[in-house]
Order: C-alpha cells, then sequence, then structure tokens
C-alpha cells in the first residue's frame, strides 16, 4: 500500500464568485467538473503545480471556513503577480512567522482560508 497526496474539499456556493477566485484570480486551473443533473450543485477539480482541490456546492460534503496549509517555493514572486491582478477583494501580503516559515493567508469567499507557506531561507 502507498498513502499518496490527499486531496481537500472546500465548500462553494456560488459557482461565478469561485471560478472568479480560483481560476482569474489565484491561477488554478478548472481540471474537470461534474453536476449529477441541470441545476445540480457542482463539483469541480482545480490545480495549480502539484495543488489539487475540490470545490464543492454539496451541503454534506465539507465544512465552510476549513483551513488549508499549501506548501509552496517562490513566494513573494507569486504574492506579486497576484498583486499585479485587478481583483478588488485582496491585496495580499507575506509574514514571516516564528516558527520558520513565510506564509500568506488568503480567504476565499467561501471563508476558507488557504495559508501559502514557504520555508524561510534566513
Amino acid at each position: 500500500m502507498e498513502i499518496l497526496t490527499p486531496i481537500p474539499i472546500l465548500r462553494s456556493f456560488d459557482e461565478r464568485k469561485a471560478r472568479e477566485f480560483y481560476l482569474d484570480f489565484l491561477g488554478f486551473s478548472l481540471d474537470w467538473e461534474h453536476r449529477f443533473a441541470d441545476g445540480a450543485p457542482l463539483y469541480m477539480q482545480i490545480s495549480l503545480g502539484r495543488c489539487l482541490l475540490h470545490l464543492s456546492e454539496h451541503h454534506g460534503d465539507c465544512t465552510p471556513g476549513s483551513a488549508m496549509r499549501v506548501q509552496v517555493t517562490g513566494i513573494d514572486e507569486y504574492c506579486r503577480r497576484l498583486n499585479s491582478i485587478a481583483y478588488p477583494y485582496y491585496n495580499p501580503s507575506v509574514e514571516a512567522m516564528p516558527w520558520g516559515t513565510r506564509d500568506m493567508k488568503i480567504i476565499d469567499p467561501f471563508g476558507n482560508r488557504l495559508i501559502f507557506s514557504e520555508e524561510s531561507h534566513e
């Protein structure tokens, strides 16, 4: 048996806002989407680098307001790229943490917290 990388499921409530935030702002790509029927809640997979996320509009799939850490390299470059996008709801910054990482905390439109984290080289 081999344990592979987990794929977090984050709750979403509005397809347009989810696409605007995750695809247009954060730069994730849409891998696939699924609905059981027309008008049914959306379930989709998105990816950025090796980070895979599932976003679900289904009531029982997950809890709104979850938090996750995403290990990255090049956090300053990513932060600059995000700040160069005309996204009116966020102006992220990188913060040095006392435990030796540099973190960029971003809250999605549904209350989920994404903490992009890079090991400090100081």
